[in-house]
């Protein structure tokens, strides 16, 4: 199965860590478009369901529609990293 969500991110160094945060187990496929700020991702809905792709996400550091990150994960990105967030 395949889903599309976005998630808050800035340049490339964004886009290795969503990728690797949103390949949990479960998860064949994890690709991000840094400019249109989506993240595609291919899963098996036996192993895993999206929610928890948005959580993992979330837990380092990227702003997903879902779940928001802790300001202390979020405040320890790289300067370029740190997007605008929106309230």
């Amino acid at each position: 199965m395949t889903t599309k969500f976005k998630v808050l991110g800035n340049c490339g160094m964004c886009e290795k860590r969503i990728e690797k945060a949103a390949t949990i187990d479960g998860v064949t496929v994890a690709d991000w478009d840094v400019d249109s700020k989506i993240l595609t991702i291919t899963f098996d809905p036996a192993k895993v369901k999206p929610s928890q792709v948005h959580k993992a996400v979330a837990a380092v550091g990227h702003d997903t529609e879902k779940v928001k990150a802790a300001d202390e994960v979020y405040v320890n990105l790289h300067g370029c990293c740190q997007y605008e967030r929106e309230n």
